[in-house]
């Protein structure tokens, strides 16, 4: 593929943050194909009566989907996993009192003594907390799984880059690529993290992970993909 004729770059992710990377990657000269394979539900959940050291959170959903629930808890300061979490805590009226990088887990282990409540979705990493670190985890959201339209089967069929936020998205993807009979060896996958490259399994025609947690990361990575896979 040469550089005039750049790969496609195909954007999964549910919204809001879907447009707010296509949005992005306008600005950047491309042309994404928006084509979320996510939406995002809000579920029933009761807050636990309580007291607790700080909120854990590892999603913005879990500030745009908690509900009224969330008010019991307006006082409690939040350990965000990232800037965009912490964003939207701080816009839903909460305290940051600190933001992580690379996930909960090495958060956790530095948290001092205490009692901590997760605020989460149905799909989420596994914590392991030290002896004198309590958590317990309420689950606020869920993301429902869309089948891969006809559209952007086609777009896959012919060769594309396909950015991958969450674990969650990279099974699901490499689930609808086996199912649809798509070849991986066509597609390149661009990574948020480790993890969830590991997560999409094997065959495809490149996989790489962004230098860091973050929106504007993934989506260099993809851009330079396109240019150069």
């Amino acid at each position: 593929m040469s550089s005039a004729e750049p790969l496609p770059l195909v954007v999964i992710r549910p919204e809001p943050g879907n447009s707010a990377t296509c949005a992005a990657a306008r600005e950047m000269g491309l042309e994404p194909v928006s084509a979320p394979l996510f939406e995002i539900e809000a579920v029933d959940w009761d807050a636990p009566d309580e007291h607790f050291d700080a909120i854990l959170a590892g999603s913005a959903n879990v500030f745009r989907h908690g509900g009224a629930g969330l008010a019991h808890f307006s006082d409690v300061p939040v350990i965000a996993v990232g800037e965009t979490t912490a964003a939207a805590a701080r816009s839903a009226g909460f305290v940051v009192s600190r933001v992580g990088e690379g996930g909960l887990q090495p958060v956790v282990m530095t948290l001092p003594p205490g009692n901590y409540i997760r605020i989460a979705g149905e799909d989420r990493v596994k914590l392991s907390p030290p002896e004198d670190v309590r958590i317990v985890t309420v689950v606020t959201y869920a993301s429902r799984k869309r089948a891969v339209p006809a559209a952007l089967q086609t777009a896959l069929n012919r060769g594309a880059v396909v950015l991958l936020h969450s674990g969650e998205a990279a099974r699901h993807f490499a689930q609808e690529c086996e199912r649809l009979g798509i070849s991986k060896k066509s597609l390149h996958l661009a990574s948020l993290a480790p993890r969830i490259a590991e997560l999409a399994g094997n065959g495809w025609g490149t996989v790489a992970v962004a230098a860091g947690r973050t929106d504007k990361e993934v989506l260099e990575l993809g851009a330079r993909m396109c240019q150069t896979v």
